[in-house]
């Protein structure tokens, strides 16, 4: 049987990367530092960036702890992760290749700033506004 060809590479897989990144989108979001995880886990903060950066693969044990500490179900780390090559598709379960936005949105403090101040605003005719707003600055943007 052929050795993992991810294992005999330097470079994180896509999968491995996808994963580290919800990790760092999910501690950000519940205002968790990389040092406070790392507590929590036994670990040092610079095992966590490893993680998060995909670096490091998260073992199924570890993962299941991060995944307690953070309140969210396994499953949860997974969610929009790329393919591996070779490996079929279940018939009737693919999503069509879309975009993981929360992820992208969750990735920076940036937007997590964003979504609690959005998440804040009570009046949905505001929120429509905000919305509308963003839309305008992006279609501008693209004009540019």
């Amino acid at each position: 049987m052929p050795p993992d060809e991810n294992l005999m590479k330097k470079s994180p897989s896509p999968v491995d990367r996808h994963v580290g990144s919800r990790v760092r989108m999910r501690r950000i979001t519940v205002g968790m530092s990389q040092e406070k995880l790392g507590e929590a886990l036994g670990v040092t903060f610079q095992q966590i960036q490893k993680y998060e950066k995909g670096a490091n693969r998260i073992s199924a044990s570890r993962m299941q702890s991060i995944a307690q500490v953070l309140g969210v179900p396994v499953s949860f780390f997974f969610d929009g992760a790329p393919r591996e090559e070779g490996v079929p598709m279940a018939v009737g379960f693919a999503e069509g290749g879309q975009s993981d936005y929360a992820a992208d949105i969750f990735s920076t403090p940036e937007g997590v700033a964003l979504a609690r101040a959005f998440a804040s605003i009570e009046d949905a005719r505001v929120r429509r506004r905000v919305v509308d707003l963003v839309m305008t600055l992006v279609e501008g943007q693209r004009r540019a």
